[in-house]
This record gives C-alpha cells, structure tokens and sequence, in this order.
C-alpha cells in the first residue's frame, strides 16, 4: 500500500493551464488531473496535449499524481493512453469500472509501453456492480486505489441526498472493506457545496471514522479541512506514543497487556498506534 498521506485528492481540469500551473503550490496530498468529465468533447485533444506537456515541466512535488482518462470504451480513452503515456504517468484513474475485467484491459495496454512499465492503476467506483464487485477489482493487477465517485453512484441507485448519507453507506463500506483486505488506498467521494465548510466538515468526519484515507475534493477551498479531519490530531499522537511505551513496558516484565488510562492496551492497539505515528510522520515529511 501506498504510505504517503491521501487526506485531500483535488481534481483538476486538464484543460485548465493556469489551474494546472496552481496545483504546484497547493497545499494538496494529490492531484487527480482530469480528462474525462471535466472536459468538454471538443477539449480533450488540446487538453491530454496540454496535461502531458505539464506533467513532463512542471514540478509536483511528492504530491500522488492521478490522471484520469476517459474510459476506454469511449472515443477518446486509447488516445488519452497515447498521449499521456509520453509523460510517463505515476498513476491511471479509470473511470466506471464495473469489474476486474476492465483493470486488465488497461494493464495489458500499460504493459505494451515501456514508458508505463511502473504506472499503478486506480479505479472509480461508481456504479452497483462496481461495489458489487469491488473485491475482484481491488486484487486486479497494478491497483493502487479506489476512488468512490459517490454522484454518480447516488444517480444509478436512484438515492436522495441526506446529509448523513446513509442510502449510500453500504455502497461506501463494500468497496472500503475491499480495499482494506486488498491493502490499497479508500478516497471517499466528493462533497459538491463547496462554500459549505460545516457540511464538508461533517462528511470528512464520518469518512474518516468509517476508515476512508482521505477525501476528493472539487476545489482549493476545501483543502484546509480534509487536511485537518484525515491527519492525527495531537492528542491520538500523544496517546500512540504513551500506549507504545507502556506497551514495551509491560512486555519487559513478561506481561502481554497494559493499561494506559484505565484502558487495556494489547498488541492490536499498538499495531493502530504505529499506523497514527506512521501517518503523522508521513504528514511531517510533506513541508521537509
């Protein structure tokens, strides 16, 4: 699984130039630099021209690098593939896969470059038999992650909007939980009111507490706060670190279990409190 953070995944139209020159400096985990919906028909040649030449020049940093073409059974997914492969992409976000058979199209097609011999594959999920089947995807060659593309599996479901969301939530957990036992990355789905701190606030939190890694987001102003909900608050790094050690403690006298205020602390706690000091770290890491 990837180590680095995916708190925020921001979308950015591949046609845009000065948006694409802007996600330089964005305090963003990842980009997912967008061919497909973003992009109107008559766009999408000058727009994969456009990202390849941006991807080859400009300077990402550490931040994840998507690309999400257009799928491959449209008009403008193998040319996508052609002309972005030339910039040598770190990852493939494909988009409406329905299952395992869709992922191996596309290896098949990354392994026939040798300019995409390292390039991972991600998958939207974004249909009922996507989540149906997201295990069989999850295990596929080359995946890296999911990424839940919750408008337009509400749309397919035919579910009214809640701000709880639950007529979604069991189309979230399938696809989660198979991408845990698969040991790749869960981005929840996008939060479309983008001046609604309170209501982006309020779904980054339940995705975290469901166990999403991070959060796709539709535009800058939504950054600050998936950063904040998807990182270690201060006080679970400091309980990490004082479980750990009276953990170790513990185990020097030939004890299998400690209390740390008034909890016990066995060694699954102290695997989820390596995994918060790793994450943390992680975050650290991005402003060294």
């Amino acid at each position: 699984m990837d180590t680095r953070p995916f708190r925020s995944v921001l979308y950015i139209p591949g046609s845009k130039e000065r948006a694409l020159e802007k996600a330089t400096g964005l305090d963003t985990d990842a980009i997912i630099f967008d061919l497909e919906d973003a992009v109107a028909i008559d766009e999408k040649p000058h727009a994969r021209k456009l990202l390849a030449e941006k991807l080859a020049t400009l300077d990402y940093g550490r931040r994840a690098k998507l690309v999400r073409v257009n799928a491959l059974s449209t008009p403008w997914g193998a040319d996508d593939l052609d002309v972005i492969a030339t910039a040598k992409p770190e990852a493939i976000l494909l988009p409406k896969v329905d299952s395992a058979a869709h992922i191996d199209a596309l290896a098949r097609l990354l392994d026939t470059r040798s300019e995409t011999a390292n390039t991972r594959i991600w998958a939207m999920i974004e249909s009922p038999l996507g989540v149906l089947n997201a295990l069989e995807i999850a295990q596929a060659p080359r995946m890296g992650g999911f990424i839940m593309g919750t408008n337009d599996l509400a749309k397919d479901m035919g579910c009214r909007f809640r701000a709880d969301r639950l007529p979604l939530l069991s189309a979230l957990q399938l696809p989660l939980m198979a991408a845990k036992a698969a040991g790749i990355v869960a981005v929840d789905g996008v939060y479309n009111a983008f001046k609604d701190d309170d209501g982006l606030r309020a779904e980054c939190q339940q995705g975290r507490d469901m166990g999403f890694d991070g959060k796709t987001l539709i535009h800058p102003a939504q950054l600050d706060i998936a950063n904040q909900i998807f990182a270690p608050t201060d006080e679970e790094v400091t309980l990490a670190r004082r479980q750990i050690a009276a953990f170790d403690e513990a185990t020097a006298k030939g004890e299998g279990v400690a209390v740390v205020d008034g909890k016990i602390v066995e060694n699954l706690h102290i695997v989820t409190a390596q995994q918060t000091l790793a994450k943390a770290d992680a975050i650290a890491s991005l402003t060294e």
